[in-house]
């Protein structure tokens, strides 16, 4: 039997067919991936408490997406601080909980590592363009750009992708504090916090880039093996 991947989406004004509808979104690259390496997806919407699915897949993926309201570790929002949305993040501290409760393989991407590292008492810098040593830190609000990773090597994000990497960037935010998450990895231009993990789970891994766009096939591949287990 393919493990069941359950991957959460955002709920969003997005056009359908010749209409604009409030609609719940995930890009098709998550689908693909899990497809890819031999899993099962099932899209995951924020809709209230969605922890009674967790009985129905072998692994989760918390996905892309906007800010995380930064009331979830004490600050008022910034300037640049504009779409959030609390409804999504209760619903995705929920399912991270109730997930490593069992031990479930999870895997946290852009957002998806920042709320993985919040729920576990980490903060976030709300703009890497005014925070000093991360100005210029990659693209944003639309644009892609690159640069390397540097991974930790006693950890579990290594013995998947490698000591070193190219990985892109999208993202305004990021981690500034990954509370009891382990760090795996940092950004080789900046020292940006670009990987977390839990050593105490079977597979507990988040990173700030989208290896669902970069066609790393690798991570995805452990977690589906994770979650066959």
């Amino acid at each position: 039997m393919k493990p069941i991947i359950g991957i959460t989406c955002c709920m969003r004004e997005a056009r359908y067919s010749d209409f604009v509808r409030h609609a719940a979104i995930l890009p098709s690259a998550y689908i693909s991936m899990v497809d890819k390496a031999g899993g099962v997806p099932m899209i995951i919407p924020p809709a209230g408490d969605m922890t009674s699915l967790l009985d129905s897949i072998d692994g989760l993926i918390v996905s892309g997406g906007p800010d995380i309201s930064p009331a979830n570790y004490n600050e008022e929002p910034g300037p640049m601080t504009t779409e959030f949305y609390p409804e999504q993040d209760y619903s995705e501290m929920g399912l991270i909980e109730r997930a490593l409760e069992r031990d479930m393989p999870l895997l946290g991407i852009c957002r998806g590592m920042q709320i993985l590292s919040v729920a576990h008492g980490g903060r976030m810098h709300q703009h890497l363009d005014t925070t000093p040593g991360h100005e210029g830190h990659g693209g944003f609000l639309g644009k892609s750009t690159e640069h390397g990773v540097v991974l930790e090597g006693d950890s579990q994000l290594a013995n998947i992708m490698g000591d070193s990497f190219i990985v892109n960037s999208l993202h305004h935010q990021g981690v500034s504090d990954s509370g009891s998450l382990d760090v795996s990895a940092r950004a080789d231009h900046d020292g940006l916090i670009e990987g977390v993990e839990r050593k105490d789970k079977k597979f507990c891994i988040g990173v700030q880039w989208h290896p669902e766009r970069k066609g790393h096939d690798l991570l995805f591949s452990a977690l589906i093996q994770a979650a066959r287990g």
